[in-house]
């Protein structure tokens, strides 16, 4: 099965997603699963896991309800406010609908860079093994080494690293970028998700030989098992096609064996998310 490990919905509306600025006018209308379908036909794209694009539990509930009605949609990773009193309680009842297959917050957004080190916070994760529930890492590079250090917390817990921790890749800064990954992946439960790149570039004037240093670190640090390809759409169309990152993607891991290409495009997300 080939799986699109990332991707988001959306009505659209400038005040509920006021990330969308004017800037992205290509983004500024409606995104949802009929745009989707025909993509992922084109692609030969077999399910997606859907993520969430703004923070709010009523966003989270509508995936889940989108994922009842559209059998294409094999999971969805929301939003829980893991930080909150409540959150064990949110998360008892999001978890009964088998579509949720992950928690995520933007710590990216975080005015405060070691957010994810609180306690607070931190307990909030503790109770997602209970459900099977996957964390999604959403962050800047520079957040890396709080980020190893979160990790280091839960070592039981699944986790997944969204767009590569978003490098400088606009500037082809590498480093300590490279050195951040190197490390994280030697945490054996953290997996990275293959997505997200061409928006951290330039978003007019990219090169794939600008990225190549960025796939060919991760492919080395966390191995093909512990990669999955996701598309980011339709965030992906600030800077490219649905179609052609994936065709970017599978020319830049063309020399693997079928087998590690499998996973990189299905099977490690089928068994991260339990999909």
């Amino acid at each position: 099965m080939k799986i699109d490990a990332h991707h988001h919905f959306w009505n659209f509306d400038p005040a509920q997603y006021d990330w969308i600025g004017e800037s992205m006018g290509v983004l500024r209308r409606d995104f949802l699963p009929a745009d989707l379908e025909q993509e992922i036909e084109t692609a030969g794209i077999d399910g997606v896991v859907s993520v969430h694009a703004r923070q709010t539990l009523e966003e989270t509930r509508w995936l889940l309800d989108l994922a009842e009605e559209h059998a294409f949609i094999k999971g969805v990773v929301g939003w829980v406010p893991l930080a909150e009193p409540d959150a064990h309680e949110q998360l008892d009842s999001l978890a009964r609908q088998p579509a949720l297959k992950g928690v995520r917050h933007a710590v990216q957004d975080e005015p405060d860079d070691n957010f994810m080190l609180g306690d607070a916070f931190n307990a909030g994760v503790d109770a997602l093994a209970k459900h099977g529930l996957v964390y999604d890492i959403l962050i800047y590079e520079r957040q890396l080494p709080q980020a190893i250090q979160f990790v280091d917390r839960h070592p039981q817990q699944a986790f997944v690293l969204d767009h590569f921790g978003k490098p400088q890749v606009k500037h082809s800064v590498v480093e300590p970028w490279r050195e951040h990954i190197r490390q994280l992946a030697e945490r054996e439960n953290v997996v990275c998700k293959v997505s997200g790149l061409t928006t951290e570039a330039d978003w007019q004037s990219w090169t794939e030989s600008q990225l190549s240093v960025y796939l060919e670190t991760v492919l080395e640090a966390f191995g093909p098992r512990r990669l999955m390809f996701g598309s980011d759409w339709p965030v992906c169309l600030l800077a490219t096609t649905y179609a052609s990152w994936y065709e970017l993607v599978q020319r830049q891991f063309a020399g693997l064996s079928a087998d590690e290409q499998s996973r990189i495009f299905g099977q490690t997300a089928v068994d991260v998310y339990n999909l």
